[in-house]
């Protein structure tokens, strides 16, 4: 058996020899908060457009007394980090 459970990779375990024996000390919660629609053939496409959007939730544990306000209320520290091209996934919409 290959090696599965690597770090930047998105594995759920809930049984098995592997369940809960791994030593992350966070996890990013990714969920959906309202799946799409049931879509017939005669629809027009505005109505499969408004009928298949997902509504997503994401839980982030935030510890606020690490981050300050200035770094919120600041725009060219956020632009500084854009432009470094790391975590660039950080920057953009997820996708399901």
């Amino acid at each position: 058996m290959g090696k599965f459970m690597k770090p930047g990779k998105v594995v759920l375990v809930l049984a098995g020899r592997y369940s809960g024996h791994r030593p992350y000390s966070h996890a990013l919660v990714a969920g959906i908060d309202r799946y799409p629609r049931k879509v017939t053939a005669a629809m027009g496409k505005k109505k499969i457009t408004k009928r298949s959007k997902i509504k997503y939730s994401v839980d982030i544990p935030l510890d606020k007394t690490v981050i300050n306000k200035d770094v919120f209320r600041d725009p060219a520290l956020k632009r500084e980090r854009y432009k470094t091209g790391k975590n660039k996934w950080f920057f953009q919409k997820l996708r399901f």
